[in-house]
């Protein structure tokens, strides 16, 4: 992007949008003025993205190393995402439609991602898996959240209204009233009572902790295989094999979120990977249409989908939706051909490796911990956001993970040059 003068710059942008034209001070105080303050926002107007960049008004190029939270791990505006999304509006299939008639860009989106996933519930009866689509990937937190419960209720002859759910601490699925019930973050909960009963906390990677919560209302464990927002956290080895021996023992439904660690982020198509554990039921999002419309879905096996959302049982104006679906299978066709989960590993590993060199001669970090491209470094102050700053101050974007860790989470098709500016960046910083 090539840098230009104001007055070219209001020319160009005026060809693309009058939106643009808004000065980036205007920008700051409309949000001020008429927006929820609900976010933190660094002082920075991003005007365009391109690969693993963001650019500003005045042509600043920054690196992304956030990637919206894992939606951009195809990289912004892939080309051949992107005119799936055009193709759909320019050939009049990306309005929405009632869900009383079918569309075959629905059809093909549910094929595409069912048999892209593993066979699911490996004790129920194999008849493949089914996928039930939402907009923000905590709606298909819900959805999964009545399944565990419905199963416990028709499967397990659990009083309605007794069911209960293992979650753990210092997890992240969301801020709808039903998921912040058990958030270990008091500022989610705070004053927003009556909060949502039925669930237990154990604490994270403990087998112990999660087993002593078992009992006979128990329906279901909820688990992230790695924790984004809790810090960076990887389970110790076991972990989520032992959390599927305790569903397969007492008949519980075991749920992974992998809105932000599937779909290629940790090296793996699914986190889960990493210890061959297969779950009942997978949570997916953000990057699911490549960071260019809204889609989630909840995947399960066909038995336990068939057994809970009869008609009438769920639904949603704008989930699974055409123009959704259209970029829904252009992404997984990227992230498949063009072996992203496989660059991730790779250019991670790299990225890693250096990271942890430059922490070994840091006096602020702590420790240093990831896989693939979903890299978290703790810094000994707690204090991530400051560290943040600096970096953007040198065109890179990074964000904090629970307050104490640097998330380093860049698009999957980063290469060589990006890992060097990441790595001189951070030494910049760090040292």
């Amino acid at each position: 992007m090539t840098i230009q003068t104001k007055n070219e710059r209001t020319e160009v942008l005026t060809e693309i949008d009058p939106l643009f034209q808004i000065p980036d001070e205007e920008v700051f105080r409309y949000d001020e003025t008429f927006g929820a303050h609900h976010y933190q926002r660094l002082k920075t107007v991003v005007r365009k993205t391109e690969g693993a960049y963001i650019y500003t008004e005045d042509g600043r190029k920054i690196l992304d190393c956030l990637a919206a939270y894992s939606s951009a791990n195809a990289g912004h505006h892939h080309p051949k995402i992107t005119q799936a999304v055009i193709d759909a509006i320019k050939q009049g299939r990306a309005s929405v439609i009632s869900n009383v008639v079918y569309t075959s860009a629905l059809s093909l989106f549910l094929k595409r991602i069912s048999e892209f996933v593993p066979k699911l519930g490996p004790r129920f009866p194999q008849d493949g898996n089914k996928t039930l689509p939402k907009n923000g990937g905590v709606e298909s937190v819900e959805t999964a959240l009545k399944l565990a419960r419905f199963y416990g209720w028709k499967e397990k002859r659990i009083a309605d209204g007794s069911q209960e759910i293992i979650v753990f601490d210092e997890n992240f699925h969301g801020r709808t009233i039903s998921v912040i019930s058990f958030s270990s973050s008091e500022k989610y909960k705070e004053g927003f009572g009556p909060l949502t009963p039925g669930f237990k906390i154990a604490e994270y990677g403990n087998l112990d902790s999660a087993r002593a919560l078992v009992n006979k209302n128990t329906c279901g464990i909820l688990v992230e295989p790695m924790q984004g927002e809790g810090g960076m956290n990887i389970p110790p080895e076991g972990f989520l094999m032992g959390l599927r021996e305790i569903s397969d023992k007492e008949n519980l439904l075991l749920i992974f979120d992998e809105i932000q660690v599937g779909l290629g982020r940790t090296g793996k198509n699914f986190c889960f990977e990493h210890e061959n554990v297969i779950p009942d039921a997978v949570i997916l999002g953000k990057a699911l249409a490549g960071g260019l419309t809204p889609l989630s879905v909840l995947v399960t096996n066909g038995h336990i989908m068939d057994m809970v959302f009869t008609p009438g049982k769920d639904g949603s104006t704008f989930g699974g939706n055409s123009l959704a679906c259209a970029a829904g299978i252009a992404a997984l066709d990227v992230l498949e051909k063009e072996r992203l989960a496989e660059k991730a590993a790779e250019t991670g590993a790299v990225l890693k490796k250096r990271i942890i060199d430059i922490a070994s001669r840091s006096k602020v970090v702590k420790e240093v911990r990831g896989r693939g491209l979903f890299i978290g470094i703790e810094v000994k102050d707690g204090n991530a956001m400051k560290y943040c700053h600096k970096l953007l101050d040198l065109d890179m974007l990074a964000n904090d993970s629970h307050g104490h860790t640097i998330r380093i989470s860049p698009p999957l098709i980063i290469g060589e040059a990006e890992v060097d500016f990441i790595c001189d960046r951070l030494e910049k910083v760090l040292i």
